[in-house]
C-alpha cells in the first residue's frame, strides 16, 4: 500500500490551478481580448451608418443634388471607361458570388476548419441577402432631383456587397499570417469594383457606401459570437506570426482612409457652396471626385476595421 509520501511523490513538479498562469499557447482571461464587446459596437456602428447615409444622400435635397452631379459628370467618361470597367463590374454577378462562397467555405474545410467555413458562409449569405432585402423592402428614395431612377433605390450596392462580402469571408478562413494581405487584397478589390460602378453609372457613391457596412456589420456580428478557438490553435497565442504585419496594414489602410474621407466631404461641401473652392472645374467635376474618394475611403477603412475585428476575434478565448 503506497504511503502518504509516495502518493505526494506522484504530484511532485509545478503544479497549475484554474487561476494559475495558462499553458503556452492559450492566454489568461486577463490577455484575452474583448471580441463580444468590440464585435457588438462594430455592428451597431456600422448598423447606424447604413441609415445615416441613407438619410442624409437619399432623403434629402443637397444629398440627391450632390449625387446628381456625380450621376451627370460620369455620363460625360462613360463612353472612355466603359470598356475597361465592365470586366470589373461582371465580378459582382450571381455566378461570382457563387464562386466567392465556395471558394471561402472550400478553404476553410480544407484547413479542417469547420466553424470558420460556416462563419464565413453566414457572412457572404447574410450580406447579400440583407443588401437585397434592404434595397427593395426597407429604404425607399422619393426623386428630388435628376432623371436615372429618379424613384428607385438602389442603396446599398449588390455588385460592391459581392466582392467585399468575398474578402470579408476569406478573413476569417485563411491562416493568421495571411489576414493581413487578405486585407489588402479585399481594399483594393472593394475599391475596384466600387469605382466601376459610380464610372459606369451603375450605382451612385451612398450605395458603394452603404454595402461595405453592411459587410462590416454582418462579419463583425459573427465575430461577435463565434466560439472559442474557431480560427484554430495558433491564433489563441499570445503572439504569433502576422501580428506586426496586421498592425501595419490597419495604420496604412487607416491612413489612406481618413484624408480621402475628408477631402470626400469637403468636395461634397464645395459642389453645395458650403466651402470656398479654388478648383479650377465646374462642381460636377467637383463632385465627381468626391464621390470616387468616397468609395475609396470606405473600401479602405471597412477592411481595416474588418482586419481588426477578425483579429480581436480569433485570438479570443472565453470562459
Amino acid at each position: 500500500m503506497p504511503t502518504s509520501e509516495g502518493r505526494l511523490a506522484r504530484h511532485d513538479g509545478p503544479r497549475t490551478g484554474p487561476h494559475d498562469s495558462a499553458s503556452p499557447g492559450r492566454p489568461t482571461a486577463r490577455q484575452a481580448r474583448p471580441a463580444r464587446p468590440a464585435g457588438l459596437t462594430v455592428t451597431l456602428a456600422a448598423a447606424l451608418g447604413i441609415w445615416l447615409v441613407w438619410w442624409a444622400m437619399v432623403t434629402t435635397w443637397p444629398g440627391q443634388r450632390v449625387e446628381e452631379r456625380v450621376f451627370v459628370t460620369a455620363d460625360r467618361f462613360q463612353d472612355v471607361v466603359n470598356h475597361l470597367v465592365e470586366p470589373v463590374l461582371l465580378l459582382g454577378s450571381p455566378p461570382w458570388l457563387v464562386t466567392g462562397f465556395l471558394v471561402a467555405c472550400g478553404i476553410g474545410l480544407l484547413r479542417r476548419r469547420l466553424t470558420a467555413a460556416i462563419l464565413a458562409a453566414v457572412v457572404v449569405l447574410g450580406s447579400n441577402l440583407t443588401t437585397q432585402v434592404i434595397k427593395d423592402g426597407v429604404f425607399h428614395r422619393t426623386g428630388l432631383v435628376g432623371e436615372w431612377n429618379r424613384d428607385i433605390n438602389t442603396l446599398p450596392s449588390g455588385h460592391v456587397t459581392v466582392v467585399a462580402a468575398a474578402w470579408a469571408a476569406l478573413l476569417l478562413v485563411v491562416p493568421r499570417s495571411w489576414r493581413p494581405a487578405t486585407a489588402l487584397a479585399g481594399a483594393a478589390a472593394t475599391c475596384a469594383m466600387s469605382l466601376a460602378t459610380i464610372a459606369d453609372r451603375w450605382h451612385r457613391p451612398s450605395d458603394v457606401v452603404a454595402a461595405v457596412l453592411v459587410v462590416v456589420a454582418w462579419t463583425a456580428l459573427v465575430c461577435a459570437f463565434a466560439p472559442a478557438g474557431w480560427a484554430g490553435p495558433e491564433d489563441v497565442s499570445p503572439a504569433g506570426d502576422g501580428d506586426g504585419a496586421a498592425l501595419l496594414v490597419i495604420t496604412l489602410l487607416g491612413t489612406v482612409a481618413v484624408p480621402t474621407a475628408v477631402l470626400s466631404v469637403l468636395a461634397a461641401a464645395a459642389t453645395e457652396g458650403r466651402v470656398w473652392a479654388a478648383a479650377p472645374w465646374d462642381d460636377g467635376l467637383t463632385a465627381y471626385l468626391g464621390g470616387l474618394l468616397a468609395v475609396s475611403a470606405i473600401s479602405a477603412f471597412g477592411f481595416a476595421v474588418l482586419l481588426w475585428v477578425c483579429r480581436t476575434a480569433a485570438g479570443s478565448r472565453r470562459a
